[in-house]
């Protein structure tokens, strides 16, 4: 079997400046809490729980005057002021793509555009943009069932989350055109878009995707991949999956995969 390592691989930009701010919280004097994962990983949320990082799923979990550190998701206006109130010390790492995401939105509102994201409800970065603006509309897909909720008398300001299928954000936004004025800023970022891309131009029989099962950007790799996919999130999983039949195997990762264990499977696939 063929191992091919797809470019590019690592951490994004926004990961390793999340990453950084981390590390540098941590002392074993002083318990650092963490509002939700850091970043969508398995690994790197046992590494940094192993050297002494509290992850919370609630500001209620963080006793008073802590230190916090807001994940690469963001959060809401809501959230921040929670935090103030409960003289929260506050580190902040959220991604910037993601920051400039929040502005845009409250940009639009303030000009009494509709704001529209683009994004799954339930993921954590959507939940920080919609808590920027009042009466939000989240749009998962351009079904005639969730265009119904739009607004025929103003304009709408479309933003999205970030790391989505850049296609189906691209269709979507195309649609809403067709029957709506649309100001629109949405897109994916960079990182997300180049590894899709590396991953549709790939031509071989197989593609592994290294990454964890509750990463957006790690399942877009999966679903935008034009041959038959595999998905591992940690060396065990890797060893668990069957190859057989595979004679040319690409092997990319999400935005948020330590190059370590990338680096990893690589030697493990190329020892069988």
């Amino acid at each position: 079997m063929t191992i091919e390592a797809l470019e590019p691989h690592g951490f994004c930009a926004g990961v390793t400046n999340a990453l950084r701010k981390a590390q540098t919280l941590l002392h074993p004097k002083e318990t650092v809490y963490c509002l939700h994962e850091l970043v969508h990983n398995e690994l790197v949320v046992a590494d940094l729980r192993a050297k002494g990082m509290v992850f919370v799923e609630s500001l209620a979990e963080v006793p008073e005057g802590a230190t916090v550190l807001f994940s690469a998701h963001g959060v809401s206006p809501a959230v921040r002021a929670e935090a103030e109130a409960r003289h929260l010390m506050v580190v902040d790492a959220t991604c910037p793509f993601v920051a400039r995401v929040h502005q845009s939105a409250v940009a639009f509102a303030s000009r009494g555009l509709q704001v529209v994201v683009i994004g799954h409800r339930d993921h954590a970065e959507v939940k920080g943009i919609v808590g920027e603006v009042a009466e939000p509309i989240v749009l998962e897909s351009g079904s005639p069932q969730h265009l119904a909720a739009l607004s025929r008398t103003r304009p709408l300001g479309v933003v999205s989350q970030t790391t989505m299928n850049a296609d189906d954000v691209e269709d979507l936004v195309g649609k809403l055109r067709e029957s709506y004025e649309v100001e629109s800023v949405a897109e994916v970022c960079r990182a997300t878009k180049e590894r899709q891309d590396a991953v549709k131009a790939f031509d071989g029989d197989a593609l592994l995707v290294l990454g964890s099962a509750n990463s957006s950007n790690t399942r877009r790799l999966c679903e935008v991949a034009r041959c038959r996919t595999f998905r591992a999130g940690t060396l065990e999983d890797v060893r668990q999956l069957d190859f057989t039949g595979v004679k040319r195997l690409g092997v990319t990762s999400g935005a948020s995969t330590p190059e370590d264990f990338f680096h990893a499977v690589i030697r493990e696939l190329e020892g069988k």
